[in-house]
């Protein structure tokens, strides 16, 4: 239970967290990570050797010492949180295993001077409140899909129908159940969870479903990392007729009704949600600025595609920039994304709602030109391909 005298001593580690708390996750994922193999398949080991990951959980660890007195100034953040744990399938019985090793990288890393006993009480009551709550958040969305008409809880197999080169980086796969069986819809936006076993090792991975919800198949759209073991694993190894292990759609970056003019704001691999998004919203008449920055034509993923939603719905209007344009290719400007694009190519209006994706200092870019264009911070959306991280 915790008391008021715990609720102070979280608050009063909220400056060491603050100075350290990078320092604290990183042994806290080794401890981890060393001793409990079983727990190790739930994290992207790439996220952990950028830094990534131990950021992340630095940036949630603080947030919630600061507001743990008020969790609703938490926002979005333990919706984020439990999707996206959803989407790797953690459990119950993960929990104690990550709270063990919190609380010894917290002695180990503070010292037993700062780390005294009525410390590790009072985070040991904090985190088992937080435990419970995204326990019991998670299994009201795991319930859910299972009830839910072609829904289910924990894995199902699918089959590749198809497999298709969309540019010189990206590749989509249509998933069929293998079941035959119903198909549970996905809102736009959202991704799988996906579990692979490459060379005898399971891994994880979260992929945006790319097309909208028809009830038949999933489509996701898979870019070829240079050093990623999934996406090459999947480009390379995984043909149509394979079979392919989902759990079900998850995910809060998810397009919102409204009749405001809608932004799709996206770079590279982060056109894949906005192109369910673009297909969802096309039907209601709404004006839709889609923009979309990437290298050069040669991976410039389902241009046509759009192209084709512009001519056959005239609400629709699309800009596409080259940074590194090749010879021949034809874009509605080059180099990088800038104020004056910007303002060019958004609606006069700027009560508009945009969704924004792709690399972090491609958002952090686009959060500050909307901000400096009007664009109100309510209605300006962006969502994270791996740790949640500040922009």
């Amino acid at each position: 239970m915790l008391s008021s005298q715990h609720i102070a001593i979280i608050k009063a580690t909220v400056p060491l967290l603050e100075s350290g708390g990078e320092t604290l996750t990183r042994h806290f994922y080794k401890v981890m990570l060393g001793e409990y193999p079983e727990v190790r398949v739930l994290f992207n080991q790439a996220h952990q050797a950028n830094g990534d990951q131990p950021r992340a959980l630095a940036n949630g660890v603080l947030m919630y010492a600061r507001h743990i007195d008020q969790l609703q100034a938490l926002g979005p953040l333990v919706n984020q949180i439990v999707h996206k744990h959803v989407s790797l399938q953690i459990l119950p019985e993960h929990y104690p295993i990550v709270g063990s090793c919190l609380l010894r990288a917290i002695r180990e890393v503070l010292g037993e001077e700062i780390a005294t006993d009525e410390v590790i009480e009072a985070w040991a009551a904090a985190y088992g409140q937080l435990a419970d709550i995204l326990i019991g958040a998670e299994e009201q969305v795991y319930a859910a899909n299972a009830e839910a008409v072609g829904g289910w809880r924990g894995g199902r197999q699918f089959r590749v129908d198809q497999k298709v080169e969309e540019s010189e980086e990206i590749t989509s796969f249509h998933l069929v159940p293998e079941d035959g069986g119903e198909l549970v819809a996905h809102a736009p936006g959202q991704y799988i969870g996906m579990r692979l076993v490459i060379d005898g090792e399971e891994v994880r991975r979260n992929y945006s479903l790319s097309a909208s919800s028809n009830g038949r198949e999933y489509r996701i759209s898979v870019k070829r990392e240079p050093e990623g073991k999934v996406s090459n694993y999947l480009h390379d190894r995984v043909q149509v007729g394979s079979t392919l292990e989902l759990f079900p759609p998850a995910g809060e970056f998810v397009l919102r009704e409204s009749d405001k003019p809608l932004a799709l704001i996206t770079a590279g691999v982060g056109i894949t949600p906005a192109l369910a998004m673009l297909e969802s919203a096309k039907q209601s008449g709404r004006p839709i600025h889609f923009i979309h920055c990437a290298r050069h034509g040669g991976v410039h993923a389902f241009r046509e595609w759009i192209e084709a939603q512009a001519e056959k719905h005239p609400q629709i209007r699309h800009f596409f920039c080259y940074s590194e344009p090749r010879e021949g290719d034809d874009a509605h400007a080059e180099g990088f994304l800038s104020h004056e694009l910007l303002a060019r190519w958004l609606p006069t209006e700027r009560d508009l709602d945009a969704y924004f994706l792709g690399p972090k200092p491609f958002m952090a870019q686009v959060k500050k030109l909307l901000r400096e264009l009007g664009v109100p911070e309510q209605q300006s959306h962006y969502e994270f391909f791996g740790p949640a991280a500040e922009l």
